[in-house]
């Protein structure tokens, strides 16, 4: 990786810019404008420009160009970013527009011409609420958490908007969680269904216990250095899986 910077001038100038860039498989600029570095004897004072950031990527697997420009805008309170990518042949697709602050985000895609809205707020200390919205699709959810203890004990409550029948609650803890939301059977009867999940670990390892519409799967995991396991068994099907990787030199990877 190169390194590449251009210093801004010296104090005395009346402004400077300066840019700092990498490359490699991926390349990042920042563009920042500064105001002198000494006192300003002008009586005037002109609001710094934001910063724009510049980060171009490249997959060789699909010879495609991923880029983003974003500026942080009021104070660094928002961001304002365009990302697109291209072909070799210079073809420009999937553009996108976002507005990102902390409460609110808006992303609009220029392609469907569609809007999809997300925000988040803090009702009281412990309760907090999100939700999305898709313009086009008039589709969206709101979700309602509740801190109940510490550490990372929730409760959380999500409903689709247009709402169709219960809200799915789901009781978070350190372990895993567990959910249950109403279901639609195929005779039109909607039905409580449970779900859940918990990891542990045992002997050096991670056991995970996954229940799921009536199948139970029991998974552990177990990875150093060298090398790494994985066997696995659904019930009541008694469906089993395992899978082994082994490291034969340092350049090989485990994953």
């Amino acid at each position: 990786m190169a390194d590449s910077a251009m210093t801004p001038p010296t104090a005395g100038a009346a402004a400077g810019v300066s840019v700092e860039s990498s490359s490699s498989c991926s390349s990042t600029s920042t563009i920042r404008s500064s105001s002198g570095g000494g006192p300003s004897s002008s009586v005037f004072s002109f609001p710094r420009r934001p910063a724009i950031r510049v980060t171009s990527e490249f997959d060789s697997d699909s010879s495609v160009f991923f880029h983003k420009v974003s500026c942080k805008l009021l104070n660094s309170l928002a961001k304002l970013k365009v990302s697109f990518q291209n072909d070799q042949r210079g073809q420009v697709s999937q553009p996108q527009l976002a507005f990102i602050s902390k409460n609110l985000s808006i992303h609009y895609d220029l392609d469907d011409r569609n809007t999809l809205l997300k925000g988040s707020f803090d009702l009281a200390p412990g309760l907090h609420l999100r939700a999305a919205h898709d313009v086009k699709a008039q589709e969206g959810e709101v979700v309602m958490v509740a801190k109940l203890a510490e550490p990372d004990y929730a409760l959380e409550l999500s409903s689709p908007v247009p709402t169709i029948g219960l809200p799915k609650a789901t009781f978070k803890f350190p372990l895993g969680e567990v959910s249950l939301e109403e279901k639609e059977e195929e005779q039109e009867q909607r039905l409580l269904s449970i779900n859940g999940i918990v990891k542990g670990h045992i002997l050096n390892g991670v056991c995970t216990a996954q229940y799921a519409d009536e199948d139970l799967k029991l998974r552990y995991s177990f990875k150093d250095e060298e090398m790494s396991f994985i066997p696995a068994i659904s019930l009541p099907s008694n469906a089993l899986s395992f899978a082994f990787k082994r490291r034969f030199g340092p350049s090989d990877k485990l994953r």
